[in-house]
């Protein structure tokens, strides 16, 4: 059996115009700016048929094209912070791809009260990301500038949308340290006409507007 691994998610998500430009994150005080990167990311969210995750907050992912591929799940600790568990992409291997491993289904079993898992939604991201460093090169905050495309999978015979949604939005993750970072970066994203996002997640903005 695979080892999950275990971690804090501490993070704030903003709202952007299809024409938003990210500012220059190399004005904040203190902090130097690394290259961007950009990723291809590929995403498929899980839940019950009655969506028993997503009414708990919890999110279950298995995504690909990054710097973490692997299975993804999520849960709330507070606003803005939620625990993160990862388990190799291999875990299962044989089961396929829409099938959640039995070991990350075991950690949801508590809301799932035994109901199957299916795939709900689809989400690819372009994102390009950069990261803010401390002048001894410490990445303290990662910026990440995504424009998805989500939509809604079916269920059963009856497809529960008609065209995906896509949007722009700005996620600013805390890597180190205290969290002053994620306001600083808040406040220049802000300043340059980004907004705090009204949805927790990407599945939340797809599932309560597809």
């Amino acid at each position: 059996m695979d080892a999950a691994t275990d971690q804090l998610e501490i993070e704030q998500k903003y709202d952007a115009g299809p024409d938003f430009e990210l500012p220059d994150l190399g004005k904040l005080p203190g902090y130097a700016v690394t290259e961007p990167e950009t990723f291809h990311l590929n995403a498929t969210y899980f839940d019950t048929d009655d969506l028993r995750l997503a009414a708990n907050k919890v999110t279950l992912r298995r995504r690909t094209g990054g710097e973490d591929d692997a299975w993804h799940l999520k849960l709330p600790v507070r606003p803005g912070t939620r625990r993160e568990r990862h388990l190799p992409l291999e875990t299962g291997s044989g089961a396929g791809a829409d099938t959640v491993p039995e070991e990350m289904q075991a950690m949801v079993a508590e809301f799932t009260d035994g109901k199957p898992l299916r795939p709900i939604v689809q989400l690819n991201t372009t994102r390009v990301i950069r990261r803010l460093t401390t002048p001894d090169g410490q990445a303290r905050a990662e910026v990440a500038d995504d424009h998805v495309t989500g939509r809604r999978l079916h269920s059963g015979a009856q497809p529960t949308t008609v065209e995906p949604l896509s949007w722009h939005e700005i996620e600013v993750e805390l890597m180190s340290g205290a969290t002053d970072v994620l306001a600083a970066a808040g406040d220049l994203l802000t300043a340059a006409g980004a907004r705090p996002s009204a949805f927790a997640s990407k599945l939340s903005r797809v599932l309560e507007q597809g």
